[in-house]
């Protein structure tokens, strides 16, 4: 799987629909810790900041009959998915509105109607599940593909191992997709992982196909992804793609991140995916930054759009309780 993509190669639209998607997942992730301050978004909130070309580098390369399932850093895969941002905001503040009614919140959007099948609180939790969806899907005699997010912390848990296993037996149609921002909470994944860092040589054993690519690098991630996907559709089984990155903020909005040192935030900034994109966009001459800025302009309204629908909105009925759930209320 190469990554000799370049610039060049893009058209306009699409160059300026990429800066778009991350700069939208940034802002959007920017107003929910404002929220989160406010007292608004309660319980635990987990931004994606930092990793935004990974999501807008492999999900718009699926198809609408493709399925999407993360861990609970899922705001950048839902957006990068097409989920509406007003009612993402909305479950990020527990509405009545928002994409999973309120009773899911930061760690649980889901919208089934795109095949997005939520972020997942517990560590590794997906895993099984993609391969269940995958299995539905091959029994179907279907060509779609599972995208399946999980973090490097997620490799050290039993289900990894077994999803593994099971997706290279049964040739399933799934994308592994790890996301390696280098820390499991405030834990070094060389402090964490016998193998260190460099994750990606976990899948040979299952004789699963993988590459280790630059997470930061939208370009990177987009045609790795896209020769992975062809792959998968062929019938031939998995692919592992571990994309190395770097969260700028902490583990989550309780977390201070005294555990890195500055100096190695501060040269991870540097490599900021926005910038460097913006960059590369505005050298080869692909965009000028009139474009830029009226793209940022259209962002900011539509973050702004979803706060003020997320501060309006409803919270949910104290019946709604005792909806969605498998012990019907009037029967006990």
């Amino acid at each position: 799987m190469a990554t000799t993509l370049n610039i060049e190669t893009l058209a306009k639209e699409d160059a300026l629909e990429i800066f778009t998607q991350m700069l939208l997942i940034r802002r959007f992730e920017e107003e929910a810790e404002r929220l989160y301050r406010r007292g608004l978004v309660r319980g635990f909130l987990h931004t994606y900041i930092g990793e935004e070309a990974i999501a807008v580098g492999a999900i718009p390369n699926l198809r609408e009959d493709d399925y999407v399932i993360g861990h609970y850093r899922d705001h950048g895969h839902a957006l990068a998915r097409g989920v509406d941002p007003k009612a993402a905001m909305a479950e990020l503040c527990g509405k009545a509105t928002g994409c999973s009614g309120g009773k899911g919140g930061s760690m649980h959007l889901f919208d089934a109607e795109k095949h997005f099948m939520g972020g997942h609180a517990i560590v590794g939790g997906q895993l099984p599940l993609a391969i269940g969806i995958a299995l539905g899907v091959k029994l179907k005699k279907l060509d779609s593909v599972v995208m399946c997010f999980f973090g490097d912390g997620a490799v050290n848990e039993g289900e990894f191992h077994e999803a593994m296993n099971m997706a290279s037996l049964w040739k399933l149609p799934v994308v592994f997709m790890l996301e390696n921002n280098l820390y499991g909470m405030g834990t070094d994944v060389n402090r964490s992982r016998a193998g260190g860092a460099s994750i990606f040589g976990a899948a040979e054993p299952y004789m699963i196909p993988a590459v280790q690519i630059d997470g930061m690098d939208v370009m990177a991630v987009r045609e790795t992804v896209s020769e992975g996907i062809a792959k998968v559709r062929e019938g031939t089984g998995p692919v592992f793609i571990e994309a190395m990155a770097y969260r700028f903020h902490g583990h989550s909005m309780a977390d201070p991140s005294n555990y890195r040192d500055n100096e190695e935030v501060q040269e991870n900034r540097s490599r900021d995916p926005i910038d460097k994109f913006r960059e590369d966009c505005l050298e080869a001459g692909k965009i000028e930054a009139t474009d830029l800025e009226l793209a940022a302009e259209k962002v900011d309204l539509v973050v702004q759009e979803a706060r003020e629908f997320a501060e309006q909105s409803p919270e949910p009925a104290p019946e709604e309780l005792y909806t969605h759930i498998y012990a019907d209320p009037e029967e006990n």
